[in-house]
């Protein structure tokens, strides 16, 4: 951590809500990354449950609802950042992959390979629940395939981001293969 983030962080503390017992520590620190962009790092803590949660939250961000496409053609594109808000919608239409929104949906900050990364093991979970004679089984073995081929660049795709809610943003490799598209207040509800 540079020592910019260390002198911006602040501390507070409440009651453990798993275990009664401890205090949770609440650390908040704005750090800057090498790109310019801000992020507010929340962190909670139990010092008796080791109870421990995380929040990311940007504060370089667009905060229009909209649809976001960002075509992933090469390995390169696999670094585009990605922010998905927790009222986004993420969604890779190739291999018929999405992300809802919720009320227990996380913000997240990672890159297309990391979104990859997160489908492959969730996919793999789900398939390791089928049984082999499951008529669904080639099908999710498939997919993992083409995820595989996807992670190493082999496979052309497009990630696509609705956010009814404004605050998820891409920032991509290559500007001319990233799209967005404005909804407007009728669109959203």
């Amino acid at each position: 951590m540079s020592q910019k983030a260390k002198d911006s962080e602040e501390q507070f503390s409440f009651k453990c809500p798993a275990c009664s017992k401890g205090i949770v520590t609440i650390q908040k620190t704005v750090y800057d990354l090498p790109d310019k962009d801000k992020m507010l790092i929340i962190k909670f803590e139990c010092n008796e449950c080791n109870f421990s949660k995380n929040d990311i939250i940007p504060l370089t961000t667009n905060f229009d609802p909209g649809i976001i496409t960002l075509k992933i053609l090469n390995e390169e594109d696999l670094k585009s950042k990605i922010y998905r808000s927790p009222t986004g919608k993420l969604e890779i239409p190739e291999l018929e992959l999405s992300v809802q929104p919720g009320p227990n949906a996380e913000f997240y900050y990672t890159n297309v390979e990391g979104i990859l990364y997160r489908f492959e093991s969730a996919v793999s979970i789900y398939k390791n629940n089928l049984e082999k004679d499951d008529p669904q089984f080639e099908e999710v073995n498939q997919i993992l395939e083409d995820i595989k081929k996807a992670i190493n660049g082999k496979l052309k795709f497009s990630l696509k981001i609705t956010d009814n809610g404004g605050g998820s943003y891409i920032i991509p490799i290559d500007k001319s293969k990233c799209s967005f598209e404005k909804l407007e207040s009728m669109e959203i509800d």
